[in-house]
């Protein structure tokens, strides 16, 4: 007979971990199983080599503050993802208070956010941004130049050998973070495991099939010796990154019907040079190329992985059918299906210039490549730097309201409407904004339930169902209380 599970999680990943922590803690009764296909968790995007971005806060990515038709900015989107960052750094906070995430520099760490773009016009916007900004209380402290030798002073690389004729500007936030969410995964699912739920590596889903009596049968196979296997879950997270839509479709819940995905994969430079990398301790974004879509934002990013830093700069992209790192070749043709072919053809119709970006950076040289990295560092010497594979994204095709076909440079949840299942599509800004995401599934899925887990839902994440910007003394003393718990400045 199949084991009997409350809750099944596939894909052992950063989203399936932080559902899973919060369910144990809503329902500590119920009986928790993570399947994951490869032989540890956390190796797809949840990898820190893989994952393109850390600590995705609004502080510094571009993408988030358009500038309008009338030449102001728009900070909607920053003030949103912000406000979702504070919810996982309250959630996180939460878990290193009771021990479950102990030593919290093993997972973040300080590391300043800037904007740095040259030109008259970028300029331009950058001020205008900065002024939209800096009274918030979320962006309060942001600092902002456009003289040379106080950038110089916030980022020592990008200024020698810059022409002194070139218009240029900053904005510095010395709260940063850099998140490190494969090792936050790997301490969220230990605390999981040591409260009872069970793990299980190399079991490759292959079958969701809903029974009459609404419980979920789950199959699949192990990985090594090829054995079947069957569980019997409650309820079903599919968090297996670009893996989610094909499970999600063989599912066949009518909530995925329409949905196509669009793999993108990625690479970066890469230095572990100890002299370099002692130089430059930020992360600095910049303004993609007009045209460009917001995926291709180039940013020279200090990482610290296992507590060792290095520097990245990217990201160039690149393309492959597989919709994981360790996925199938056949990935983007076994996801095509009669539901969803207009979408697909009618977003890359849409999205030619997306089109257009791949093919330029599938020709590019490795000479060109360091180019754009002499944009940024204009000392930069290419020996010093190594391309790295990042992970996969699958990019969300979609109906919109209109019922036009889109593609959509985000996350999404997608749930049954008895909410017995739910999986997780797109990408940035993902992991950072995971707390969040997983209260949401939360809501969708279990709203019955969450009368009696608000209580507990309080004591984790102290603004729970309120705005942080909406109390700038409220957001002031949140945001110091999580810092200091999480070991990081105010």
């Amino acid at each position: 007979m199949p084991e009997a599970f409350d809750v099944v999680l596939i894909g052992g990943g950063v989203m399936s971990a932080t559902l899973g922590s919060l369910l144990q803690r809503l329902q500590p009764d119920w009986r928790i199983a993570i399947l994951e296909r490869l032989g540890d968790v956390a190796l797809e995007s949840s990898n820190p080599w893989n994952n393109a971005g850390t600590g995705h806060s609004a502080l510094c990515e571009l993408n988030y503050t358009p500038e309008l038709p009338d030449g102001s900015i728009d900070i909607t989107n920053a003030v949103k993802v912000n406000e979702q960052f504070q919810v996982s750094r309250q959630f996180w906070s939460a878990l290193v208070e009771d021990g479950t995430l102990p030593e919290p520099h093993r997972f973040i760490n300080t590391v300043p956010h800037m904007t740095f773009v040259w030109g008259e016009d970028n300029v331009a916007y950058l001020r205008k941004r900065f002024d939209a900004l800096k009274d918030h209380p979320l962006f309060a402290g942001m600092e902002y130049s456009e003289d040379a030798a106080q950038i110089r002073r916030w980022a020592p690389l990008l200024i020698p050998g810059r022409a002194k004729s070139q218009p240029i500007a900053a904005t510095y936030m010395k709260v940063g973070t850099d998140v490190d969410f494969g090792s936050l995964t790997r301490l969220l699912i230990d605390g999981l495991v040591a409260k009872g739920a069970e793990l299980r590596y190399e079991h490759r889903v292959t079958g969701l099939r809903k029974r009459r009596d609404g419980v979920w049968q789950v199959t699949g196979r192990r990985e090594v010796g090829g054995a079947p296997f069957s569980l019997e879950g409650r309820f079903v997270f599919v968090g297996a990154g670009g893996g989610a839509l094909n499970l999600l479709q063989r599912s066949g819940i009518k909530e995925i019907r329409g949905y196509g995905g669009f793999p993108i994969s990625g690479e970066f430079f890469r230095t572990d040079d100890p002299e370099i990398v002692a130089k430059h301790s930020t992360k600095v974004y910049g303004k993609a190329a007009v045209g460009s879509p917001p995926m291709s934002v180039p940013h020279l990013d200090t990482r610290y992985v296992d507590g060792t830093p290095s520097l990245l700069f990217g990201p160039y992209a690149g393309f492959s059918p597989k919709f994981l790192k360790a996925g199938s070749w056949l990935d983007l043709f076994a996801s095509i299906r009669p539901h969803n072919l207009g979408t697909m053809i009618g977003a890359g119709l849409k999205n030619l210039d997306l089109v257009l970006y791949l093919v330029r950076e599938l020709l590019a040289s490795r000479a060109h490549k360091v180019e754009s990295l002499r944009d940024f560092f204009p000392k930069a010497d290419g020996d010093d730097w190594r391309l790295i594979t990042a992970g996969q994204r699958v990019q969300v095709m979609k109906r919109g309201a209109d019922g036009k076909a889109v593609i959509q440079f985000g996350t999404e949840v997608v749930a049954s409407a008895d909410g017995s299942i739910a999986g997780l599509l797109g990408a940035s800004p993902g992991a950072s904004t995971a707390v969040p995401i997983m209260l949401d599934v939360l809501a969708r899925c279990f709203g019955d339930r969450l009368p009696g887990w608000e209580p507990e839902l309080r004591t984790l994440i102290p603004t729970y169902g309120t705005r942080l910007s909406d109390d700038p003394a409220r957001a002031t003393k949140v945001m110091r209380e999580t810092a200091a718990e999480l070991g990081i400045p105010a």
